[in-house]
């Protein structure tokens, strides 16, 4: 084992039926057993395995630091005397048993990725140990906004990210996306403030700031999340709704009101939602993903409050993590694609379900062009093995795996699967592994598995193992892969042509085109436009005034390329009131390629890098080296 430990898991995945009308599962007890190798994790689930979590905190803005207790049941083998769990930058103050009696602990070597493992000696009759702790006010998985970098500029913020490893620095826990639990809570915050959390919710403040929460269906760590600030709930189904600040929860409450037919659509695809309540949370700004699929809590960026509903699918896409992801779970990191690109399908699915073929083909569109960018910078990086869909992220941090490749290839390899069975077959697949491996974890190996078992093997297709490991085990995509194709792109295209061959942006045909039309229509301009170009368009169609963030960061893309200044004002203002990393590294990338002295670039990120969150920052600062410059 390498120094970072590896944690070895066997799991135990029952392939019974869930839901009660499933069609074509294999109801017998059998069971299969998985072993696995978690190298980002210290824990011991072999011996000891927490099962689930009473947590106590109380959250203080002004010291920005988490006073909490943990109390961590346990299941255990007989001869375990030890209990390992994750930990960085947390302060364990004490640990003791149940009776109250002292336990003996020791905080191992601190690592810069992994952070250090916390051993708990057991004595043979432990099925509980209590650890009273708090958190680092630097703690990588919290950001503490100041009212002023919130909407309403009254009250403070604080918002958690766990994903990928970042539970651990404001929980001990057994911080391994293969390991489950379940969980309830009392946080106590300021008066006036609302908290909320990966849970069972609240939908009003409380008087004196106390809440309560429940999570009975077991989670991994990396779907713990927390949020607390001055919030409002809109009601928007009988099982759905929308947490904004004050002045913004109109705003959401527009845009999302389709999100009770996106449940409904997604059922019909792929069977019941199993987590009672869908809600939404729209964070400030400085949030860094688009979402973070939070069980019955999904936390958005306010990035896609565009007014016209046009970038809900990555509602769609949080969404389908209820079922990809959320309730089958990838074992490790290394086997991320099973989260991202059967997550990707299903938001597809919906979208296509909701809004039709036409609609859905221009979101895969755009998204294989940006996987087909993906994969030939990561070659000309000498990153060839980063993209396989089974990955190698061991030493590295998970974060690195967070590419186009297991979203979009995953993608693609599903869509590939769905052409050689038929629409109907391969639905009906889906739903049945849902169904089969519900709230179990699934590693890649198991999965090509599942496919020979219950799909190839039954249907009798003409699909060897060869070609699944092909997909799987080897780089960028296979000779024969089909990319989709959208007909309405072909006429955006012929526009472009155009404009490019002197007609002039008034007499373009734009007047019917959504905000992927046009962003296709954005992208595909040379760099070599030229600034009288950019300026006629700019003139006519107001791009540097978007309020569509993904159009807005494609435009201000090619104008730092081309040299466009009349955008520098929304650029810097861009860059200091978005944290959302999808859009930060384009164009600080843009702006170091543009301006290799990196003045442009490090002038912005020095008035925006306060309102980002550690996810953000820490890839621009290595992109910028900026501790070696300042």
């Amino acid at each position: 084992m390498n120094r970072f430990s590896g944690l070895i898991i066997t799991a135990f995945v029952f392939l019974v039926a869930c839901n009660k009308g499933a069609e074509n599962i294999d109801k017998t007890s059998s069971k299969k057993k998985m072993t696995f190798t978690d190298t980002h994790s210290y824990a011991n689930p072999e011996q000891v395995r927490v099962t689930h979590l009473d947590w106590e905190a109380n959250v203080d803005f002004e010291r920005k630091i988490i006073d909490a207790k943990a109390v961590l049941s346990l299941d255990r083998s007989d001869d375990a005397d030890t209990l390992v769990l994750d930990t960085h930058r947390l302060v364990i103050n004490e640990v003791t048993y149940a009776s109250g009696e002292k336990a003996v602990f020791r905080k191992g070597e601190d690592d810069a990725l992994l952070g250090s493992a916390l051993r708990i000696a057991l004595k043979p009759e432990t099925e509980k140990v209590i650890i009273s702790y708090s958190t680092a006010p630097d703690a990588p998985a919290l950001q503490w906004l100041t009212p002023m970098q919130t909407s309403g500029g009254t009250s403070p913020f604080l918002f958690t990210q766990s994903q990928a490893i970042l539970a651990r620095t404001w929980i001990p826990l057994q911080d391994s996306p293969g390991i489950r639990f379940t969980y309830t809570a009392k946080v106590k915050v300021p008066s006036g403030m609302l908290a909320l959390m990966s849970a069972q919710n609240p939908m009003e403040k409380s008087a004196d700031g106390s809440y309560s929460f429940t999570m009975d269906q077991p989670i991994p760590a990396y779907l713990m999340a927390l949020a607390v600030g001055d919030l409002e709930f809109a009601r928007l189904g009988e099982r759905s709704g929308v947490y904004a600040e004050p002045s913004v929860i109109d705003t959401a409450a527009y845009e999302f009101a389709e999100l009770e037919d996106m449940i409904s659509a997604a059922e019909d695809l792929y069977g019941s939602y199993q987590w009672g309540r869908y809600d939404l949370l729209v964070l400030p700004p400085s949030f860094p993903f688009g979402g973070m699929e939070n069980p019955r809590l999904t936390f958005a960026t306010p990035t896609i409050l565009a007014g016209d509903r046009s970038l809900t699918s990555l509602i769609a896409h949080e969404l389908a993590h209820s079922w990809s992801g959320n309730l089958v779970t990838n074992a490790t990191w290394n086997d991320f694609w099973l989260n991202e690109g059967f997550t990707v399908y299903f938001e597809q699915r919906i979208m296509e379900k909701l809004y039709g073929a036409s609609y859905s083909e221009m979101l895969a569109s755009l998204e294989t062009e940006d996987l087909k960018k993906e994969i030939s910078e990561l070659t000309s990086r000498g990153k060839e093995s980063d993209t396989h869909l089974k990955l190698d992220l061991d030493g590295r941090n998970p974060d690195e795996g967070m590419t186009d490749i297991a979203y979009v290839k995953g993608y693609l390899f599903l869509r590939y699967l769905e052409n050689e069975a038929g629409r109907e077959t391969f639905d009906r697949f889906l739903r049945n592994y849902f169904e089969r491996n519900a709230f179990n974890v699934m590693t890649t190996e198991a999965f090509l598995q599942e496919v020979n078992d219950y799909l190839i093997a039954p249907e009798r297709l003409n699909v060897g193992m060869v070609k699944l490991k092909e997909w799987v085990y080897n780089p960028g995509l296979p000779g024969d892969a089909v990319f989709p194709e959208s007909d309405r792109f072909g006429l955006v295209d012929e526009q472009r042509e155009n404009f490019m061959n002197g007609m002039p942006p008034e007499e373009l045909e734009t007047t019917e085109w959504s905000s992927h039309e046009w962003v296709r229509f954005v992208r595909s301009l040379p760099v070599n436009i030229g600034k009288h170009k950019m300026a006629d368009l700019d003139s006519t169609f107001r791009l540097t005034d978007t309020g569509n963030s993904e159009l807005l960061s494609a435009w201000l893309e090619l104008a730092i390329k081309a040299k466009y200044k009349p955008a520098d004002e929304r650029l810097e203002s861009f860059l200091i009131n978005t944290g959302r990393r999808k859009f930060l590294m384009p164009l600080y990338t843009a702006l170091v390629a543009t301006y290799p002295d990196k003045k442009m670039a490090l002038e912005i990120y020095e008035k925006a890098r306060p309102n980002y969150h550690y996810v953000s920052y820490k890839s621009i600062d290595d992109l910028l080296n900026y501790e070696k410059s300042n």
